[in-house]
């Protein structure tokens, strides 16, 4: 049976402010690709900056702009079922470009490529439309080298900007200000529930579980329920709050998923890191037969060791992430304990572990769930200024047991 398609006014029913801004844009660009822009009163802004928590949505929401943007139903923003909708939405229209950064930072040499990117004519639809996500991570260099274009965009190019924030002010203030603001609320349990039943099948119990589970985290809901590997790692990271009562056992488990943490990272980024390589390699002539062929590589080694520190970078990214969402569904079972411990009657972060949970209510004081609480934080400050993940790690142990009294 086929799935009805989805208007992006049904993508964005949750949030009708959101949904409003993104309609009324598109209509004033139809209006403008139309010659009306002027008659009916309609201002076009063609540089937007999309803030809101992590995992508020906000590559959803530019998605869905970018398919008002594009779509072809004369009547109808955002069908849903035109070609150009149907591609914008599977990733694949040729005039949206779709920039998701893997690295600690965004450099000045890949806002070069985007800029030009920018610069092209679309080819088959209106607009030339670029999604930067996590643009919070520009350099300074890199967020000057967009400057220009943001500032004054070409006239059929409209640039979405994504910065994982609850303030604009995070987000580079020299982009800021020449950009409109559109703020994404964290979408409702009932929202992700629907976007995952839709997207992947879920059941409404195991969507609704993840929606709770992830703090109404979009892109971590989705993992939680498609990844069986996400899942075990969220039980052994919350079975680490019972391990510290017993002696050495949570040094020991630490250890453990810090070493699988980075084993995972690492194997999933394996083929791609050595495709990536090998494609580099052979633009630079490797395998060839000619006479310069041999020279030429010799006199590439710096471009490949670059490549290499990218991909380095990148792996160190992803395993730091990993381990930070980790920390986060810790801090989530030591929020819930506290709640139970005051009586608070609040929706737990971990209802799958409410035993857990009720257990370390009894045993500790609120005062030392509390301290727990502040050691989680700790770890992942500590984690975020490249403090070594296992010693990071042993030190936030050291401080959960001395809060729960454990000598």
């Amino acid at each position: 049976m086929n799935t009805p398609a989805l208007t992006v006014a049904d993508r964005l029913a949750d949030t009708p402010a959101v949904r409003d801004t993104v309609l009324a844009a598109a209509a004033a660009a139809r209006a403008k690709v139309r010659g009306e822009a002027a008659e009916l009163g309609l201002a076009m802004s063609h540089s937007w900056v999309l803030t809101g928590p992590p995992g508020s949505g906000r590559s959803i929401v530019a998605t869905a702009f970018a398919a008002a943007l594009q779509c072809e139903d004369p009547e109808v923003l955002g069908c849903g079922r035109c070609g150009s909708c149907r591609d914008v939405f599977a990733d694949a229209h040729t005039d949206v470009l779709h920039v998701v950064p893997t690295e600690l930072s965004i450099s000045i040499d890949s806002m070069r490529e985007v800029r030009g990117e920018a610069a092209k004519l679309p080819t088959i639809s209106p607009w030339r439309v670029v999604i930067i996500e996590d643009a919070d991570r520009l350099t300074d260099a890199a967020a000057d080298a967009m400057l220009k274009t943001v500032e004054e965009p070409p006239e059929h190019t409209v640039i979405l900007m994504c910065a994982p924030s609850t303030d604009p002010e995070d987000f580079s203030p020299t982009l800021r200000s020449r950009c409109r603001h559109l703020y994404i609320p964290s979408p409702s349990v009932d929202e992700i529930v629907r976007i995952l039943a839709t997207e992947v099948g879920a059941s409404p119990d195991d969507a609704r579980l993840a929606a709770v589970a992830s703090l109404r985290h979009v892109g971590r809901a989705r993992r939680l329920v498609t990844d069986p590997a996400n899942q075990k790692r969220r039980a052994a990271i919350l079975n680490l709050a019972e391990l510290v009562f017993h002696r050495d056992e949570a040094f020991k488990a630490t250890q453990a998923f810090v070493k699988k943490a980075d084993k995972d990272i690492k194997d999933v980024l394996e083929d791609e890191n050595a495709e990536e390589l090998a494609e580099l390699e052979r633009a630079l002539g490797k395998g060839g037969r000619g006479k310069g062929t041999q020279k030429a590589m010799d006199g590439s080694a710096g471009v490949i060791k670059q490549l290499k520190e990218k991909q380095k970078k990148r792996t160190t990214r992803q395993i730091r992430d990993s381990l930070d969402l980790a920390l986060v569904d810790l801090s989530g079972l030591y929020r819930d304990a506290l709640m139970l411990s005051v009586g608070a009657q609040v929706q737990l972060t971990h209802p799958d572990f409410e035993g857990l949970a009720r257990d370390l209510a009894g045993k500790v004081s609120e005062t030392g769930l509390v301290a727990c609480l502040d050691a989680v934080a700790a770890c992942r400050e500590h984690i975020s200024q490249n403090v070594t993940p296992v010693i990071a790690f042993d030190g936030m142990v050291g401080r959960i047991r001395k809060a729960c009294g454990v000598s």
